[in-house]
């Protein structure tokens, strides 16, 4: 199993923005070094759960601040982007990381955020499927025509390409079994999220679609199969299961807020009600999901081999920095879990 890093990187009240992106970078130089596979990042909008709403930028500083961990957003919300300008952006990032970016696509989980931009929610799937296939098209011509329901080029010259040919490694993170059929059908790389039962029904789909499709379109060595099959899950590991809890609960009810945040500024619980997304408060209805694992590095191990082994992953997406989380705090649970936690993963 490879393990990998996911961060919204939300807004925290007690210390600078400037400070923050400083902080994370310190982190992901350390996780570099420890040989965790690839960090994720969130793109949101309007909302204090992220602060890289451009996440191009973000991976930029990332790809000069690491050596040998992969990078990309999980996802980019193609259904906000002209396709050009980001097959653009997309090229640039390869080549700053030198071959290191995974690109993750997807359409936005929250009508909110894209109502601010103009784009209605019940039309962004379809908007998410022409904008793919035409991004595909930017990326594997040097010069490409385009003609969609929603987006349309003639005879555009690419003079930027991908380091990594045809184009990076495609990742796709689903909540729901359409997202997940989807791309089994297309034989991309997947991530799953939410209580283990939605996880385990998500991962359920995509494996069956994948099956039928036969292979996957992007064939990566390192994951059994060829296919990367992750699960996002936030973890905090401490010297005893009470530090551990004493420490985690107050950063990850302060992250429950941020994720409910713009839900409840703007449309209350009809969001949660229509999208199916989980809305506990507490760490213990967290902890009940199976969706956050404090304790021990005993503990920890325990919790996250369970869950693997019902689910079948090969890939672990571990959130690690969230909240309220001090940077002395979040190195500290990273080198336990790389310490104590991750050989023992390493091997399933």
């Amino acid at each position: 199993m490879k393990i990998g890093l996911f961060d919204h990187l939300e807004r925290s009240e007690d210390r600078t923005l400037a400070t923050q992106f400083d902080e994370r970078l310190e982190f992901a130089a350390a996780a570099d070094e420890a040989g965790f596979y690839c960090l994720h990042t969130a793109e949101h909008h309007s909302s204090r759960l992220n602060m890289v709403p451009e996440p191009g930028v973000w991976l930029a500083a990332v790809a000069r601040a690491t050596k040998q961990m992969r990078m990309g957003p999980l996802v980019y919300l193609l259904t906000l982007y002209s396709p050009l300008r980001l097959a653009e952006e997309i090229c640039m990032l390869d080549h700053l990381s030198k071959g290191r970016l995974e690109l993750g696509v997807g359409r936005g989980v929250s009508p909110f955020e894209l109502n601010f931009h103009k784009i209605d929610h019940e039309e962004s799937r379809e908007i998410f499927f022409d904008a793919y296939d035409c991004l595909k098209e930017a990326l594997t011509h040097d010069e490409f025509s385009y003609d969609g329901k929603y987006f349309n080029y003639s005879n555009v010259p690419m003079t930027l390409r991908p380091l990594q040919q045809p184009y990076p490694p495609v990742w796709y993170g689903s909540s729901n079994t359409i997202g997940a059929t989807w791309a089994g059908d297309h034989g991309l790389h997947f991530a799953a999220n939410g209580p283990t039962q939605t996880a385990l029904e998500n991962i359920t789909a995509f494996r069956a679609a994948l099956a039928k499709r036969g292979a996957p379109a992007h064939p990566k060595p390192e994951f059994s199969g060829g296919n990367a099959i992750g699960l996002l899950r936030h973890i905090y590991v401490a010297d005893t299961d009470e530090e551990a809890r004493r420490i985690v609960r107050p950063a990850l009810e302060y992250h429950a807020a941020s994720l409910n945040w713009l839900r409840e500024r703007v449309g209350g619980d009809n969001f949660a009600k229509r999208a199916g997304i989980h809305r506990g408060a507490d760490l213990e209805s967290w902890e009940e999901m199976g969706m956050a694992i404090a304790g021990s590095p005993k503990t920890v191990l325990a919790k996250l081999t369970e869950q693997a082994d019902l689910l079948g992953i090969n890939y672990l997406i571990a959130y690690l920095f969230f909240g309220t989380m001090t940077l002395k705090d979040a190195l500290r649970s990273q080198q336990l879990f790389v310490a104590e936690v991750m050989p023992h993963l390493a091997k399933m």
